[in-house]
């Protein structure tokens, strides 16, 4: 029955605490900062029939101490604290897995899948060599199949997530096909 914390994201959380004050007796202040760097504190006021707030905008994989203070003009009541830690930003591709080679093939799979990437690119390329080809993916899609390759060779092989803000992440892996017959 304290200032906690729910639904933590990368980005933000929602500070919940119990009903000190009312509408007419007062309103709170809270104030919030990396605890790495206090500096960067800053300062919200809430009217005082708030029981709830979401911070946004936060650093992620961020520890933040939170204090909030009830300004109240009918009884003093001291300041509470938390600290909260925001969730490390997922990146898509962390990984990216070969498998199924053959001669002329080899399918391509990657993880994680997020809701914040709009579409992948597949590109491929023997090495060493300098053409290379594109593929697009649907970013629901988490894999495809590289086909009409040359037999026993190795392939470059970099798979780049498009996220919706138009930043772009790339991992690359190595791929060899078969032999031929």
């Amino acid at each position: 029955n304290r200032l906690h914390a729910i639904d933590i994201t990368s980005s933000s959380f929602r500070l919940l605490w119990p009903q000190l004050l009312s509408q007419e007796t007062g309103y709170y202040t809270l104030e919030y900062a990396p605890t790495d760097d206090p500096a960067r504190k800053r300062t919200k006021q809430v009217s005082g029939a708030h029981t709830s707030l979401v911070l946004s905008n936060l650093a992620p994989g961020t520890t933040y101490e939170v204090v909030l203070i009830p300004e109240s003009n009918v009884h003093y009541f001291p300041p509470q604290t938390t600290r909260v830690t925001t969730l490390a930003e997922e990146i898509s591709p962390a990984q990216v897995l070969i498998s199924e080679p053959g001669p002329c093939s080899f399918h391509v799979s990657w993880a994680p899948t997020l809701d914040s990437v709009m579409g992948y690119q597949v590109l491929y390329g023997p090495l060493p060599g300098n053409s290379v080809e594109v593929l697009e993916v649907d970013g629901r899609h988490n894999s495809t199949v590289v086909e009409n390759l040359a037999p026993n060779t190795t392939y470059l092989v970099t798979v780049t997530a498009i996220y919706r803000s138009g930043k772009e992440k790339s991992l690359s892996a190595k791929a060899c096909t078969l032999q031929g017959e």
